[in-house]
């Protein structure tokens, strides 16, 4: 079991006082930063005077805070094993009661297309032709494979089938790729602010990250991304270069270019996350998949532009280093379904059609969103998106943690913007996706507006300053 240190608790709770009743505001922090998986469940908290002390504040405050994360099941205690975070088997209606139905805007994510119901008919009718293997193929379907690497040859990446794992969604290839490639203690590049999970998936492997700045306004800081390699080797460097979660910005040709051949000269690994590659929203051309301009990892998956309840990724990378990652594989997972696969093998076939009503959808989101945000909250600086599944949007105070617990008592589950950084930074943002419905996108800026208003009547508080200034 993990334990969380009262200074580490201290440091994600920077900011935490508001207007209202202390050991209130203390509790929704931390029970924010356990929904949000900023503290993860199993995780034993420090004891109530030890962080007492670290906060200065009274031990009463700590233990009320602590008794009411109890009541709401978020945190386990046991006389002389501590408390210990968790997630109530039924989460509340909302922290405060009054909401029956939560809109959970905390995943960028859309419906299935209508065609899948289709594809998994044809799928069905296929299946007897593999029923008569083992169903364990750490590799994938053949025929998924030959129309992955059909795609890759076709955006300028010449691939063959050998060269392209199936894994069980884009997730599961980020963590095996992290324990194979990675040793505990290596250094490994990250984007920041960078998808959350990711993040997750590198420090489970043992990694000490590295987090070079990327932003709406200028993309990637070059000098950084320079200065990182150059002085530390990082065995492994994460980015999503294509419409980047959760800015949207895409990274030049020119610079991938250039940053792929300063990793090959200091022996880091570069992983490239393609799960939004397609989704480009301004007409503008994709851009030819990472490793056309050096070596690198690709990562793709459905889960961004079919469904994400089909759990169908994949890995390109070299023959030498599939081979490395199926003999790695098998202490997690044996393969992937074979049902899945034949899905995703008849909806590739006529991919583009797909990207196009998908685009056609997120653009619409987009400019939908930007209004409304404008009408409603014109104090928030909404950056244009050109492609993805979000907006990065800058709300001038470093109240990010209050407005997503605020958000919760009006109906909305919201991840705030530390959720998507290291140590506290990105009060001044959040991620709202423009992915959902019309009359959803419209309920969750209502939601947003009435959030504001509560958060702002108090004074924004201080010591959150200087995490924003880390943005």
């Amino acid at each position: 079991m993990s334990t969380l240190s009262a200074r580490a608790l201290a440091t994600l709770l920077a900011g935490w006082r508001d207007a209202g009743v202390a050991y209130a505001a203390l509790a929704d922090r931390i029970r924010l930063l356990i929904l949000d998986g900023r503290i993860p469940t199993g995780t034993r908290l420090p004891a109530e005077r030890e962080l007492a002390a670290q906060l200065g504040v009274s031990r009463t405050t700590v233990t009320a805070a602590y008794a009411e994360l109890r009541a709401t099941s978020h945190l386990h205690s046991t006389r002389g094993s501590g408390s210990v975070a968790q997630l109530p088997l039924r989460p509340p209606v909302s922290i405060e009661g009054g909401h029956p139905d939560l809109l959970d805007f905390s995943k960028a994510t859309m419906p299935a297309i209508p065609q899948v119901a289709e594809a998994a008919r044809v799928a069905a009718e296929q299946l007897p032709t593999v029923l008569g293997e083992s169903g364990f193929d750490p590799y994938g379907l053949t025929e998924l494979r030959e129309a992955i690497a059909d795609r890759y040859t076709l955006r300028g990446l010449p691939t063959t089938p050998d060269q392209v794992m199936v894994t069980i969604g884009a997730q599961h290839a980020i963590a095996l790729i992290a324990r194979t490639v990675m040793g505990r203690g290596d250094r490994a590049l990250i984007e920041h602010p960078t998808y959350p999970h990711a993040l997750d998936a590198l420090r489970t492997a043992g990694a000490r990250v590295l987090p070079v700045s990327v932003t709406t306004d200028e993309g990637w800081d070059a000098l950084a991304l320079e200065q990182a390699i150059q002085r530390s080797s990082p065995a492994l460097g994460y980015l999503m270069p294509d419409n980047h979660n959760p800015t949207g910005r895409t990274m030049p040709d020119e610079q991938r270019e250039w940053l792929l051949s300063l990793a090959a000269r200091h022996g880091t690994t570069i992983v490239a996350d393609e799960t939004m590659a397609e989704l480009g929203l301004d007409g503008q051309p994709s851009p030819p998949p990472m490793a056309v301009h050096g070596s690198a990892i690709l990562v793709g998956s459905v889960g961004k532009t079919v469904w994400g309840g089909l759990r169908i990724g994949w890995i390109r990378a070299d023959r030498t280093l599939i081979q490395r990652l199926v003999r790695s594989r098998a202490s997690g997972d044996l393969g992937t379904p074979m049902l899945e696969q034949l899905i995703v093998a008849h909806l590739l076939r006529d991919f583009d059609a797909v990207l196009a009503q998908r685009r056609a959808l997120l653009r619409e989101g987009r400019d939908r969103l930007a209004r409304l945000l404008h009408d409603r909250l014109p104090e928030w600086r909404v950056p244009h998106t050109g492609g993805g599944l979000t907006s990065w949007v800058n709300l001038g105070e470093p109240v990010s943690s209050q407005l997503a617990i605020a958000a919760r008592n009006e109906g909305l589950v919201i991840a705030a913007g530390p959720r998507f950084g290291v140590d506290g930074a990105f009060e001044r943002f959040i991620r709202i996706p423009f992915s959902y419905s019309a009359e959803e996108t419209e309920r969750a800026v209502d939601a947003l507006a009435a959030a504001w208003a509560h958060v702002m009547r108090y004074p924004v508080p201080t010591p959150a300053d200087d995490l924003a200034a880390v943005v």
